[in-house]
């Protein structure tokens, strides 16, 4: 809470909607230019950053507030829970809790990881950007930087929650936004490419993780003077090497066997001798699940050999690294038998030798160490045979033994490739660190064993650790400075702690006399210990002082821990083997001669003369707790709290019983209501009188008095408010951000005043010096310049105009033939008239516009406007439609037949001619089935004029390919084929009147049809086209004389009126009258 913060230059946004105004829970800035609005010191474009903050707020009810801190019901679990789910459904997976960072795996890939987002979060105040692990990352280098003191993040969660990811998110953004060197970049290299090997060798698939980590990694990251990353050291906690030789249903061993099996190349599986088939290994077909979806082996493998390269690896190391990973496989498909006597005998002669060669160790030493153990007592050598179950048991210890302790090394083989070498560095200046804290989460199995045990236990220790730099020192501090506090009920877990740890007492010191003693001790008798010892521990509870409610879900090898997570069953079997974890002195010292370098280095031959009993298992771990307390406890901490969302690993799921389960063991309501109750920053007086004294007439330039009444002068001649600082009895306290950042921007104005007069003293000598130069260079610059300028005038002018001269004479003899004295003119006539024709050429084949050419370029204009049309013609018939080409051929073939001849065709021209007048729905279905064997072309409503009497008849004109129908309703009155059609009439004047020329000797036909079309000019061209009639079309004046029937003639008479009158005359004739549209 006492970090101290650099504020960037330009606020800034995000896309998160939610972006908060500076909440109450903020450290300050250190320098800034900042242009924020103040309430007590004016500075401009505040006004932005106001709005900005109150339209986030108007968007909270959508997706919530981006920190807790904000919340109006901040008591509420319900709306603490609602606010992390609003935020997850927008993909808006980070959120504060002051400076607590809560992160929800989103179980998907998010683009928030990139390059600019980096970028973004790079040298930016805490709060002035939305919720993000670079947001942490970024604030703890910049703590690290300006207060020259060690940090440290603390990601803690249960098991898929997301902290090995947060973790590498961190060494990540480390790696791209720190300075870059040579040194540097190895360095960063190595980081980066620790994370594979480590995850590899450590990680494995649980029922609950795809890839949890199985054993605990503090890394710290050591940084220059400059804040580059020099160098790095990685301690590993409590390997869960149980998993080498068994895992529960759907979970798999480390992933490194997996990858050596699936991605390793034929000839190394061969030197190896291991086949490409998981199935063939017992160690690996115990949890049936040797494929899974969501890992590939084979990509991983190389990720992973790639890396052990960077990090320092020679050929030969990996060669050794991998012939101990392919002897853990060898050795549990080795297979013992009992002889007669009952001892075990090995039955894989090729097991022995291929174990013997990738161990380096002697087969027949190998044998006899895995079939007998070796006994001193009192100085004596005694070597026992084993029967079956315990050569099993021993081959299982030295799997996981060799396993443990190449995976030691290989920590510390990281390590020497990570360590910082510069000379220039001593214990008084050693650089920097970061600390990275990304150990197990709580674990609750079906089946919890001393490994959940360890497990949870470190938890309780984080938690408490937790309580106590967040919750309890806050509130010691409070009351330590006389500052009103409001007390906040919360679970202090250490009782649980000591139940766990205490001397003599606990769990871990029960279970280690149990390991030690004397006698007959077994899992059971453990049991029973503890319930003797702690039996009435109230967070403590067995199958045998349960009550009966309780007892049933208990079984009688169980004990039951009442953690702060919840409560956790504990099946005692095999806590003492777990806990001993011995190896054979015969085993040991069969390794203890390996010929492969990393065994040796494992297996030291001096443990076999130290008589001292090492340390069990679960007192190991303790202890580097404590050390591993120390370490954080010596650094300013900042909290990444990860929450898994629902157990199915599915994104967009929000199991919110889950969620509240983890919400409570993380601590987080307390957390919320201390950062509610508190104050954003405190300082000492001393320091904070010392930064910002010069804001004050009064303490500038040194304060005489006591430095509490300086601050309280400071305070009041800055104008704070009561309500927004407390004067404690050795520190300031500032409640809200925003009052510390007015104070800091009138300091970095204040500074700037003071450093203004230095400047410009400074820089007014140093500019007076240069200008006696300057003026002395400029006058001979400007003597030459002159001069230099004055002769290219004179020869431009002289240029001109001997162009001038040239123009005028070639203008004069403009008309004689070409010759020297007019051919520039002419030149610059033909340029004149291109140029012109270039910008006014015609846009389309319509525009019949031309510049006048020249005399002398006519002929040249003729040729260029002739390829000018063909080129415009061409490129409009490139973009004729095979619709718009069929629409021209009828206009052109309407302009051949009617263009100066009817009288009503240029009222047709813009009209387009359509397809067909009459739908098929409007065609009765009997016509259509009468007529289905020709396709109709085109049809139109027309008027029938009987040939007795002239009386109209409602009719439909239908053309098909090869006839022209004429229909009346239902019924199919006259059928003309194109070959009997002699021809069409037509008068000149607007009428629609047509007539079609049949001959009469076809029985057939009646007579010649006299027909009237509202669209004459469309029927007539679609129909003399169908036909192939074009020239058959007879346009008459004044009348028209049609074949009645045989030996009978008709006539129609046309005559110019207002109006279209079509009727029968006196004289028998059928007459028309129609109004003339245009004179020809």
């Amino acid at each position: 809470p006492t970090t101290h913060r650099q504020r960037p230059h330009p606020p800034a946004t995000d896309s998160d909607p939610t972006l908060p105004p500076a909440t109450d829970s903020d450290p300050p800035p250190a320098s800034s230019c900042s242009g924020h609005r103040s309430q007590l010191i004016p500075a401009p474009g505040g006004e932005g950053v106001r709005l900005a903050m109150e339209s986030a707020l108007t968007a909270r009810d959508r997706v919530g507030v981006q920190d807790f801190v904000l919340l109006e019901n901040f008591s509420s679990e319900a709306a603490f829970i609602e606010n992390l789910r609003k935020r997850f459904k927008e993909n808006l997976i980070y959120t504060y809790i002051s400076s607590v960072l809560v992160s929800v795996n989103p179980y998907k890939e998010l683009e928030i990881y990139t390059k600019q987002h980096m970028d973004r979060y790079r040298g930016v105040n805490f709060y002035e950007v939305s919720p993000h692990i670079y947001a942490i990352s970024d604030n703890s280098y910049r703590s690290m930087k300006s207060e020259q003191k060690d940090q440290c993040i603390l990601i803690s969660g249960e098991s898929g929650a997301g902290k090995t990811e947060a973790s590498k998110k961190i060494l990540q953004y480390y790696a791209v936004t720190c300075p870059a060197s040579v040194r540097v970049e190895t360095v960063r290299d190595r980081l980066l490419q620790s994370n594979p090997v480590l995850e590899a060798f450590g990680n494995a698939k649980t029922l609950r993780n795809d890839n949890s980590s199985r054993f605990g990694k503090y890394m710290d990251v050591q940084f220059d003077f400059r804040g580059a990353p020099v160098g790095g050291h990685i301690l590993n906690y409590l390997l869960e090497k149980s998993r080498v030789v068994h895992q529960n249903h759907g979970e798999r061993n480390f992933h490194i066997f997996y990858q050596v099996i699936e991605g390793g190349d034929e000839d190394l599986l061969r030197r190896l001798g291991l086949e490409r088939s998981p199935q063939s290994y017992q160690y690996l077909v115990k949890g049936h699940c040797a494929k899974v979806s969501s890992i590939n082996d084979k990509n991983d493998w190389k990720t992973v050999h790639k890396a052990l390269s960077v990090i320092d690896f020679s050929n030969a190391d990996i060669e050794e690294l991998l012939n101990v990973v392919a002897s853990v496989l060898h050795l549990g498909n080795l297979q013992c038998s009992s002889d007669d006597d009952g001892n075990a005998t090995i039955t894989g002669e090729n097991q022995i030798r291929l174990l013997s060669r990738l161990l380096g160790v002697p087969g027949t030493v190998l044998r006899e160490a895995l079939t007998h153990k070796k006994i001193i007592a009192k100085g004596e050598e005694l070597i026992s045979p084993l029967n079956v179950e315990q050569a099993a048991y021993a081959r299982d210890a030295l799997a996981k033994a060799i396993y443990g302790r190449t995976f030691t090394w290989l920590v510390h083989k990281i390590n020497k490739s990570l360590a910082h070498r510069d000379s220039t560095y001593s214990d008084r200046n050693r650089p920097n660190v970061i600390g990275l804290l990304d150990i197990y989460g709580f674990e609750v199995f079906q089946h919890n064993s001393f490994e959940q045990f360890c497990i949870n236990y470190c938890n309780e220790k984080l938690q408490q650790l937790f309580i106590e730099l967040t919750l309890k020192s806050e509130q010691e501090e409070y009351e330590a400075e006389g500052i009103a506090w409001e007390p906040v009920q919360y679970f202090n877990n250490k009782i649980i702690c000591d139940l766990v740890e205490e001397k003599h007492k606990g769990i871990i010191s029960i279970l280690d006399e149990e390991c030690l003693r004397p006698g007959d001790a077994t899992d059971l008798t453990f049991l029973e210990k503890l319930e003797e010892t702690v039996g009435k521990h109230p967070h403590f509870v067995t199958h045998k002082l349960a009550d009966q409610k309780t007892r049933k879900t208990l079984a009688r090898e169980e004990f039951r821990l009442l953690h702060y997570a919840g409560e956790v069953n504990y099946n005692v079997t095999g806590f003492l083997d777990k806990n001993n974890d011995l190896l054979f002195r015969n085993l040991k010292e069969a390794i203890c001669e390996s010929g492969n370098e990393i065994l040796n280095q494992c297996f030291e031959r001096g443990e076999l003369d130290d008589k001292k009993r090492p340390e069990t298992a679960a007192t190991q771990f303790k202890n580097s707790l404590v050390k591993l307390m120390e370490i954080l406890m010596s650094k300013e901490p900042s909290y990444v709290r990860c929450i898994k969302p629902n157990d199915a690993k599915q994104s967009g799921r929000f199991d919110e019983v889950l969620i509240r389960h983890q919400v409570k063991y993380l601590g987080l309501m307390e957390n919320l209501r201390v950062r509610r109750a508190g104050f954003a920053y405190r300082r000492k007086y001393e320091i904070f009188l010392q930064r910002y004294k010069s804001l004050c007439p009064e303490t500038w330039p040194n304060w005489k008095g006591r430095p509490s009444e300086g601050v309280a002068t400071l305070v009041r001649h800055l104008g704070y408010k009561p309500e927004d600082h407390k004067l404690g009895r050795t520190k300031i306290f500032i409640r809200f951000p925003k009052t510390l950042f007015a104070t800091e921007d009138a300091f970095e104005l204040q500074k700037h005043t003071i450093v203004t007069k230095v400047q410009a003293e400074w820089r007014g000598f140093q500019q007076r010096q240069k200008y006696q130069k300057q003026r002395s260079s400029a006058i001979t610059i400007q003597s030459w310049w002159r001069g230099g300028l004055g002769r290219r005038i004179a020869t431009r002018r002289k240029n001109a105009a001997h162009t001038i001269r040239r123009f005028i004479k070639g203008f004069i003899y403009r008309h004689r033939p070409r010759c020297p004295e007019n051919e520039y003119f002419l030149d610059y006539v033909r340029f004149s008239f291109l140029m012109k024709l270039k910008r006014n050429l015609p846009k389309n084949v319509l525009d019949k516009s031309w510049p006048v050419a020249p005399p002398a370029l006519s002929e040249t204009s003729e040729l260029l406007r002739d390829l000018n049309m063909r080129n415009m013609v061409q490129i409009y018939c490139k973009r004729i439609t095979p619709e718009w080409k069929e629409q021209l051929e009828q206009k052109v073939v309407a302009s051949e037949v009617f263009k100066d001849k009817k009288d009503n065709y240029p009222q047709s021209v813009p009209k387009l001619f359509v397809n067909s007048r009459i739908g098929t729905n409007e065609i009765n279905n009997k016509v259509l089935q009468l007529i289905e064997s020709d396709k109709i072309k085109y049809a139109v409503a027309v008027v029938k004029y009987d040939r007795n009497g002239y009386r109209p008849r409602v009719r439909q004109l239908l053309v098909t390919a090869d006839s022209v129908f004429i229909v009346e309703e239902a019924k199919l009155k006259q059928r003309i084929e194109y070959t009997n059609l002699k021809g069409i009439s037509v008068s000149s004047l607007s009428d629609g009147l047509f007539v079609l020329h049949v001959p009469c000797e076809d029985n057939k036909q009646k007579g010649d049809v006299v027909l009237r079309s509202d669209h004459v000019i469309e029927t007539l061209t679609k129909l003399a086209m169908a036909a192939d009639k074009v020239n058959s079309i007879n346009i008459n004046q004044g009348s028209i004389k049609f074949r009645i029937k045989q030996g009978k003639d008709g006539i129609i008479d046309f005559t110019s009126g207002s109006e279209l009158i079509i009727s029968k005359a006196k004289s028998g004739h059928l007459s028309v009258v129609a109004p003339r549209l245009n004179s020809r």
